[in-house]
């Protein structure tokens, strides 16, 4: 009955919270309680009265009902500070398991000046450290959180909490804020690359078509002598009559071998668990691109076709990172 109970509520509770990239706090989704220094006030002030009522004190009630005053004034403008700003935020970037990803926040005010504003993010092991922002008058803030990427996959942001005590701290007004972006997290790179597979076709045993070009040493053509050219590149036999006639060594050129298709496929990393061969899979990823060695990607009969750049490493980290479900 209890879970029942507690689904109900927090389904309730989510629809009065949708999900959205930008959030702007009204009366409606802002909420207000005494700190502990308020409530501490609060129980002062019911001395002084009680204290003024026995002793029939007229400065006694002027002095109680004068911080009565200023304890009601602070309140309205704890509320007041927070209430009318306006949020958005952009997308984070992916990062690799066991990183941080930046989450940056724009922070809009319509009008006066805003101060000691904070963001944390609720997370399954509690309250992050808060970040503190002050907001100009009619203008923009820009505040940063940095959060832990604990789970592989395409994870949602957690839910953050924007909350002030300004000015007495006697008051604390909050209000919640679930964005809709999500961020990647991709597996762990293995911290120490293991040499590229060797290369076969899927279903086959056969050695794997690449375009291989050649190896670094296949004659070009000749050229004359550059200052770093290595000796046995050297054609002697021609350079002996170029010396005869004051003419320059000539040097034979070659062409450097084109980079051939790279597979990287699952059955390669076989014998490990499942979160070691995705790791040693992106290690592969990355050191592929770093190499400028186009690469392929087979994983669980998905297959991306060899290719170069940012879009095909985000593809391929992607795939690995959304592995399993």
């Amino acid at each position: 009955m209890s879970s029942f109970i507690r689904a109900r509520w927090q389904a309730w509770w989510q629809a009065r919270q949708p999900r959205a990239d930008t959030h702007r706090t009204t009366q409606r989704n802002v909420y207000i309680v005494p700190t502990l220094a308020g409530m501490a006030f609060c129980g002062t002030l019911g001395v002084l009265l009680l204290a003024s009522i026995n002793e029939q004190l007229s400065l006694g009630y002027a002095l109680t009902f004068a911080l009565t005053g200023a304890g009601l004034a602070s309140m309205h403008t704890t509320h007041a500070n927070l209430r009318g700003l306006q949020m958005d935020l952009r997308a984070p970037e992916g990062v690799h398991l066991g990183q941080e990803y930046a989450l940056e926040l724009r922070l809009h005010n319509p009008g006066s000046a805003r101060f000691g504003i904070a963001v944390s993010a609720q997370l399954d092991d509690g309250l992050t450290e808060p970040a503190w922002v002050d907001v100009p008058a009619l203008g923009h803030a820009v505040l940063g959180l940095r959060l832990p990427a604990n789970r592989r996959g395409l994870r949602e942001l957690p839910r953050l909490i924007v909350t002030t005590r300004f000015p007495l701290g006697f008051f604390r007004a909050w209000s919640y804020w679930r964005p809709a972006s999500r961020v990647w997290v991709y597996p762990r790179a293995e911290d120490v690359p293991a040499p590229f597979p060797a290369q076969a076709e899927a279903g086959g045993g056969e050695a794997a078509s690449t375009r291989q070009t050649p190896s670094g040493t296949d004659f070009s053509g000749v050229r004359s002598y550059r200052r770093g050219d290595a000796v046995k590149q050297i054609l002697w036999r021609k350079s002996a009559l170029a010396l005869d006639q004051g003419l320059p060594l000539w040097v034979r050129e070659t062409e450097a071998p084109l980079a051939r298709e790279l597979w990287l496929d699952w059955r390669d990393t076989a014998g490990r668990d499942v979160e070691a061969r995705l790791s040693r899979l992106a290690a592969w990823v990355l050191a592929a691109e770093r190499l400028g060695q186009p690469y392929g990607l087979r994983l669980a009969g998905r297959e991306l076709a060899p290719s170069l750049g940012a879009a095909h490493r985000q593809s391929c980290l992607e795939l690995l990172a959304g592995f399993g479900g």
